[in-house]
């Protein structure tokens, strides 16, 4: 009598599980829709207490065939990008998993994003009332070799320099990086310096240039390169903010467990920022300088700030709404094995 309640109470759950894992079979999770992937974690997760509760209760082996049958299909589903090659997994990385970082990270990444174009728009006033300024904002920078060095190459360089040129570039903007993102365990403060002094860079420079009448010339010269740069930048800052704030607001978790939760977000965005800064460094050390028209070094900018947009924005918003449901199912199984020691529903409570 027992187990046909319990059957009965729990049929439809199964049965929409394995829906759902029938569904994914072919195209993995990437078949189903948000909906849906919401209804597997949940079903999912439902399926495994069962099965726990089952073997606890000695219920019909019949039904703990079908249950575990059911569970292990629906967990290659669920674990479907572990079971994946190394090409694989990297693909799922560049196509969903960094944007989706991204997105999920956008409060932090935002900041960034805004103390550079206010501490930009500051320096750039100041440096346009008063070139004197620049002194007074960058202290520790040698303003005049930079600017002459762009005024008698016509803003280029021979294209024999361009790997070496590429790769100075990459090796610098990938240290600057990683000192944002290193500067999250000062509580934030070094990261906050970093992005604020790449800010007030872009402004004083582009005043300078900009009063002297070299302003279209120097921003056609940054933006082929500079929108990606820039991204990767703030995002590697975001990175570093990720570990102050689980260092200094850990929630319900243990210190530890935070700041552990951080850093496996932070690294993921900062693996993706390596990744933007070698397709930047590239384009700075091959496109930018190269004396190109300011029209068509303006429309390589624009056609890769829409490139990034889309990728960040559309694989992002996509898989962080797939993501949404599972990760908390990850979570729960690692901790709790089977989920036999969690919590039993209501449903369950009621059957037995």
């Amino acid at each position: 009598m027992r187990e046909r309640r319990f059957v009965a109470a729990r049929r439809a759950t199964w049965d929409r599980l394995a829906a759902l894992v029938a569904k994914a079979s072919g195209r993995g999770v990437r078949a189903l829709s948000p909906q849906e992937l919401d209804e597997l974690a949940l079903t999912y997760r439902a399926a495994t207490s069962d099965l726990a509760i089952a073997r606890t209760r000695g219920e019909d082996p019949a039904i703990l065939d079908h249950l575990n049958l059911l569970t292990a299909r629906a967990h290659a589903v669920v674990y479907v990008a572990t079971a994946r090659s190394g090409w694989g997994r990297i693909r799922e990385f560049v196509v969903r998993g960094f944007p989706a970082e991204v997105h999920r990270s956008w409060r932090p990444i935002g900041f960034c994003v805004a103390l550079t174009i206010v501490s930009a728009l500051v320096a750039f006033g100041s440096v346009w009332s008063d070139p004197a300024n620049a002194h007074a904002l960058l202290p520790g920078m040698e303003l005049p070799p930079v600017t002459k060095a762009l005024h008698d190459s016509n803003f280029g360089f021979d294209r024999a320099f361009s790997p070496a040129v590429a790769s100075e570039i990459i090796t610098n903007n990938v240290r600057v990086a990683a000192i944002a993102f290193a500067g999250g365990i000062t509580a934030g403060i070094l990261t906050g310096w970093i992005i604020l002094t790449n800010g007030l860079m872009v402004g004083v420079l582009g005043a300078l240039y900009q009063k002297a009448g070299f302003g279209p010339d120097f921003w056609a010269t940054i933006a082929p390169h500079g929108v990606i740069e820039l991204t990767a930048i703030q995002i590697a800052g975001g990175a570093g903010l990720l570990l102050a704030a689980g260092y200094l607001r850990p929630g319900r978790l243990r210190r530890g467990e935070a700041l552990v939760n951080a850093a496996r977000r932070a690294a993921t965005l900062v693996i993706g920022v390596a990744m933007l800064l070698c397709v930047a460094g590239t384009i700075e050390g091959f496109i930018s300088p190269q004396r190109l028209s300011i029209p068509l070094r303006g429309a390589i900018g624009a056609a890769t700030a829409i490139a990034l947009f889309v990728y960040l924005y559309a694989g992002g918003r996509r898989r962080s709404e797939q993501a949404a449901g599972l990760d908390a199912d990850v979570r729960v199984e690692q901790r709790d094995g089977e989920l036999g020691g969690g919590d039993v529903d209501d449903q369950h409570a009621a059957i037995a």
